[in-house]
């Protein structure tokens, strides 16, 4: 009688990537997406029920609810352009944009509702209470339940956070679920509304928060997420960040809210505000993007001895429409798998450039460090080596050679790659140590 085998696990390199146990999505994710879709449809239930409540039945929600998904579509694909140097795992993206949608909506809708009949109102009268919510309390409420998913990325999947972009990626999720679902109701309010209400006001509605302040909840938000991101950076503290980010991102809440009661003046001087906010945000950005370039071309020039990567590959890795010629290349040679092991190659040495950054700041511990260098450093052979198998034995009239590199100066020239191993997944040449000075770093 023959003994049972264990399985052979399977190979995964966005595992590998995005730094977490192979395998089927977590049941903890699962439960998280149903329970976050089941708020977004409570939430969309009360929004529903506002309409019915005014005796239009289900024609305003009808109406409302494309309105408040049209833009949606392009706003996340901005997010993602942004994020292509390292992109984030689909996961907890979709996560944060299911708990803005989801869990933070509902409960704002249930707070600030709540807030505003019981406390302000009954206090301050109709206009004075209503006014005094928007500013003060709204601000706090939403932008305190929209950041709990990024206090909980700090808490659970802390290595995500690589820097400030990340940090204002997981934010712009958050923020356009939420805005998403609360846009809903401000359509629906918009029709339903007495006297003053119906398409005119619908349509100044939709080109004021549809058109005109898409990004305004991701970019309140985004201040919680550069503080959660700066403390990510840090082993220990940080936390202050974190609070200081919280705590502008309600002022820059408030502000909008309390400037755009005063009419198109006042909407006026909260666009130029945050204007000033968003070019900032953007600059940033920026800023963060060359110094992820700067860990590239600073840190992966030690690995040339392993034969993964030469000068002229961290010259392409460098550049992202060099990245992208790169993948298209080796589609045309290889078909769609070459050029998904050509993704998986890059992403893996951003990666491994990142992971050095870390290791500079201390933001990690030696043992951590190798063995995720060692985990990045195999999938960078095994995405070369898939890569060779595919590519070079087409018979496809493209060229040979890498385009971003003279003939036989690239890691992926022919001649240069491995097409069969034993063992385990280890590429040759010696294993990088971090130097651990942060001045030694560029950015």
């Amino acid at each position: 009688m023959t003994e049972p085998t264990s399985p052979v696990p399977v190979f995964d390199p966005r595992a590998v990537i995005e730094g977490r146990v192979p395998g089927r999505p977590r049941v903890g994710f699962i439960a998280g997406i149903v329970i976050t879709a089941a708020c977004a449809i409570v939430a969309l239930s009360i929004d529903a029920g506002e309409s019915f409540a005014a005796g239009q039945g289900v024609v305003p929600f009808v109406v409302a609810l494309p309105l408040a998904l049209l833009p949606v579509p392009l706003l996340v694909a901005l997010v993602l352009w942004v994020d292509r140097l390292e992109p984030e795992p689909r996961g907890p993206l979709i996560f944060a944009f299911a708990w803005g949608a989801g869990i933070a909506a509902l409960a704002a809708l249930i707070i600030n509702t709540a807030g505003l009949e019981y406390v302000t109102q009954p206090a301050l009268g109709a206009s004075t209470g209503e006014y005094v919510s928007a500013t003060f309390g709204a601000p706090v409420v939403e932008e305190t339940l929209k950041g709990l998913v990024l206090v909980g990325l700090l808490w659970r999947r802390r290595d995500e956070l690589d820097g400030p972009t990340d940090g204002v990626i997981y934010a712009a999720m958050v923020g356009l679920g939420f805005a998403m679902i609360e846009n809903v109701g401000y359509y629906i309010n918009a029709l339903v509304t007495p006297q003053r209400g119906g398409i005119e006001l619908l349509g100044y509605t939709f080109v004021l928060r549809g058109l005109f302040s898409p990004l305004l909840h991701p970019l309140f938000t985004s201040m919680t997420g550069l503080g959660v991101a700066y403390a990510a950076s840090r082993r220990h503290g940080g936390g202050w960040a974190v609070v200081a980010g919280w705590l502008a991102a309600m002022l820059l809440h408030g502000i909008w809210n309390g400037l755009s009661v005063y009419g198109t003046a006042g909407v006026l001087i909260g666009y130029a505000i945050m204007s000033c906010v968003l070019a900032g945000v953007i600059a940033v950005l920026v800023a963060d993007r060359h110094r992820v370039v700067g860990l590239i071309r600073h840190d992966l020039p030690a690995y040339a001895a392993t034969g993964l990567v030469t000068s002229d590959d961290i010259a392409m890795l460098s550049s992202l429409p060099a990245r992208r010629q790169a993948r298209n290349w080796a589609r045309a040679r290889g078909g769609m798998a070459a050029a998904s092991a050509m993704s998986d190659y890059q992403l893996a040495a951003t990666e491994l450039a990142l992971l050095h950054g870390k290791a500079a700041r201390g933001a990690i511990d030696t043992r951590t460090f190798t063995a995720r260098q060692h985990d990045l450093l195999a999938l960078m052979h095994i995405a070369r080596r898939s890569f060779a198998r595919r590519s070079y034995a087409s018979t496809r009239p493209v060229q040979p050679h890498a385009p971003w590199a003279p003939p036989g100066a690239s890691a992926f020239a022919p001649g240069r790659h491995v097409l069969s191993r034993t063992g385990p997944y280890i590429p040759n040449g010696p294993v990088v140590t971090p130097v651990r000075s942060a001045a030694a770093r560029p950015g």
